[in-house]
């Protein structure tokens, strides 16, 4: 196992989840800038604000394979590597693209909440976790609108869950999972500082079930 290579991985995960699909789809489009509308972010919902459905949905699934491909690399890379070993490249690679999606440095270190990223880091590390926890973030959108709610509903028990299911699995928790399963969530949170806010305020954004009945054609 060549550890400069999986290093340079580690920081391509990095990269990867910084690519601002948001802003790239705007661009290549003739769409406005995401950062001028909204919440400023560059993520799927301020996508949907900024671009209609359709192109938002091109930035939803950037996001989220920009979370499940780096994590997929470095599994197939380190698949002849002791299994604990692997495991926390794996949850580095995870981390980093994380880390990538909501401080990215193509953007000054702005971007997005992490979800998408998150969701996708997830599909490749613990997929019964997010099958389990998904219909929590759904249904508290449905239910409040409030984007925001789901999201960090979401990731706050994406831990419990993940780690649930792997003692439940196997008798126990391994460390890089524990690890994962905390930070990862750790790093939404801190993305939705300004949400939790004006949570707590009462001002939060209410999303709008019509943006998913339109495209925005002209700016």
């Amino acid at each position: 196992m060549d550890i400069q290579l999986l290093l340079a991985a580690t920081v391509g995960a990095y990269l990867a989840g910084s690519i601002p699909f948001g802003l790239i789809v705007a661009r290549l489009t003739g769409g406005p800038d995401p950062r001028s509308i909204g919440s400023g972010r560059t993520g799927g919902t301020n996508a949907l604000r900024a671009l209609g459905r359709r192109r938002a949905a091109v930035v939803a699934a950037g996001d989220v394979l920009k979370g499940s491909l780096p994590v997929l690399a470095i599994q197939t890379m380190t698949a002849s590597a002791a299994a604990d070993t692997a495991n926390w490249w794996v949850v580095c690679a995870a981390l980093f693209a994380v880390l990538g999606s909501t401080r990215s440095i193509w953007v000054g270190f702005k971007g997005g909440r992490g979800i998408a990223t998150g969701f996708g880091t997830a599909i490749a590390i613990a997929p019964l976790a997010i099958v389990a926890v998904a219909p929590i973030f759904f249904v508290l959108i449905w239910r409040t609108r409030l984007v925001s709610l789901g999201s960090l509903a979401a990731a706050a028990l994406f831990a419990p869950v993940s780690l649930g299911l792997e003692f439940s699995a196997n008798g126990t928790i391994g460390t890089a999972l524990l690890l994962y399963s905390i930070v990862g969530p750790a790093l939404v949170w801190l993305a939705h500082a300004d949400n939790i806010s004006r949570l707590r305020a009462g001002t939060e954004r209410d999303f709008d079930p019509s943006l998913l009945q339109r495209d925005r054609t002209e700016q």
